[in-house]
């Protein structure tokens, strides 16, 4: 039997060790990075059959790394890893692909179990289109937050929460999320200034 593939992305050189150790010592390929930009584009241009990555590092941010893995290949399963200042973040995480999310610290028997359900779970799972469907829908929203003060606050605040009432799919949430204005506009034309006001907010704020 093939050993799974794991990739593990984290700016600590404690945890990437000992994710490694764990996971290597459970009959898992394990390759890590403690660079994000790196880890990203290793994601991108090897085969995995999992990526653990950090919700919170220097470089980009896990939030982007999930969304750049995603476009790129939409079957392959993300989990988050996540300290306790950054759960909130983690959760959302999972409502915008994520397959599930591990809180440092961790045992390496809760480790082992998290990979081993995300890769059953994904197993049987139908990738989400990475393309924006309800165009109309992505342009309210920008149109919203680029007025609306109040509504702004709430998606720097809530995330993915804060677009509950809109008929939106997890990439067009993320994309929202993360100010990717590159490709929203590849999808829906070029956007007005007020459109691209949140976005340009969200690339200036704290990387997540």
């Amino acid at each position: 039997m093939n050993k799974k593939k794991v990739l593990v992305i984290d700016d600590e050189k404690i945890v990437l060790d000992s994710v490694k150790k764990v996971l290597s010592g459970e009959n898992f390929d394990v390759e890590g990075s403690l660079s994000s930009k790196k880890g990203l584009d290793l994601a991108i241009s090897k085969d995995y059959d999992i990526v653990l990555v950090d919700i919170r590092m220097p470089e980009i941010g896990g939030m982007r790394v999930l969304r750049d893995i995603k476009r790129a290949k939409p079957y392959l399963p993300v989990m988050i890893i996540t300290g306790y200042a950054t759960v909130q973040s983690a959760v959302q995480a999972m409502k915008l692909g994520a397959v599930d999310y591990i809180e440092k610290p961790f045992t390496p028997e809760q480790l082992v179990d998290a990979v081993k359900s995300a890769l059953e779970v994904t197993a049987t799972m139908e990738p989400e289109e990475q393309k924006i469907i309800h165009k109309q829908e992505v342009i309210k929203v920008l149109e919203r937050a680029g007025t609306d003060i109040n509504f702004s606050e709430n998606l720097f605040e809530k995330g993915a929460d804060a677009l509950e009432e809109y008929q939106l799919t997890g990439p067009e949430k993320l994309a929202i999320l993360t100010g990717d204005i590159s490709w929203i506009e590849e999808h829906v034309g070029k956007l007005s200034e007020v459109q691209k006001r949140w976005l340009i907010q969200r690339l200036s704020a704290e990387i997540w």
